[in-house]
This record gives structure tokens, C-alpha cells and sequence, in this order.
């Protein structure tokens, strides 16, 4: 294997990587709702923080608690949250995820469909996918270590 310095492996690995996106990008939908970058955020703090009343998510996401309430009554319209009696205050009403919601919120994570890249890796041979994976982690790996480093 010939050598490559960090600059040219940079440079092909940038260069293959919109190629790799473009043919392994998510395309379509199992739930066939696609959540507006608003919704999403909703739905990404409650999964972060747990349930909340309104006026909590209101104060989190830094929205009055008058749209917080017309968020929150859209999200939970379309079966993506629901309402529950606070356990510990049963005064209290708090919003959460359902389990539709958190399938929106995993397809919403994901980029790369699982299935185009399991397709593509069956013409790998085993030790192939393993090499793939872990270089991949690696890159991950030293990108984290170099964050102060970055120019």
C-alpha cells in the first residue's frame, strides 16, 4: 500500500465522502411524517430532559407559554406526545413522548439508511466490514482528541 499524507487522505476522504451520502441517504419514511425543525427540537428536549409540564418546556425552549401550548397541542394532535399525571403531584400534568413520537425522533437521527449500507456490505467480506467500522471510529476517535487543536 503506498503511502498517503494526512493532506491527501483528507482530500480523497472529502472528496468520496458526498458519494457516499448521495448513495446511502436516508430517502424514505416509515412514518410519513416529517417533523418541522421546531417540532423536532420539542421533541429532541423532552427526550433530553424527561416529561415536563408546560410551562417547564416553555421556559426550556425560551417560548411564551402560550406558543409553548400550541406546540405542544400540534405534537400531541398528531399522537407524538401525550399527557400523564406527575406521579410524585397529581396536580400536575406533564407532556411526553409516545412511542410514535419516538419513532419520528429516532428516523429524524437517522441519515444513512441501514438498509442501502447493509446491501452494499454483503459484498464485503467480514473482515472488510470490521476494518470499515473501526476506521471510521478512529477518525471519530481523533477528531474528539484535536478539538482544541483545530485551525
Amino acid at each position: 500500500m503506498a503511502y498517503m499524507d494526512t493532506r491527501q487522505a483528507a482530500s480523497e476522504f472529502a472528496a468520496l465522502f458526498p458519494q457516499v451520502y448521495r448513495r446511502f441517504c436516508r430517502r424514505t419514511q416509515v412514518t410519513n411524517y416529517r417533523p418541522t425543525p421546531e417540532a423536532t427540537a420539542v421533541l429532541l428536549h423532552l427526550a433530553e430532559s424527561g416529561p415536563l409540564t408546560v410551562t417547564e418546556a416553555a421556559r426550556h425552549m425560551l417560548r411564551s407559554q402560550a406558543t409553548m401550548s400550541e406546540i405542544l397541542a400540534r405534537l400531541i394532535k398528531r399522537g407524538l406526545l401525550s399527557r400523564v399525571r406527575d406521579q410524585r403531584d397529581r396536580r400536575r400534568t406533564l407532556v411526553w413522548l409516545t412511542l410514535a413520537g419516538e419513532r419520528v425522533l429516532d428516523e429524524s437521527r437517522q441519515i444513512l439508511s441501514p438498509q442501502l449500507l447493509a446491501r452494499a456490505m454483503r459484498d464485503l467480506t467480514p473482515e472488510q466490514r470490521r476494518r470499515l467500522v473501526r476506521s471510521i471510529e478512529a477518525l471519530l476517535l481523533a477528531a474528539q482528541q484535536t478539538k482544541g487543536n483545530q485551525t
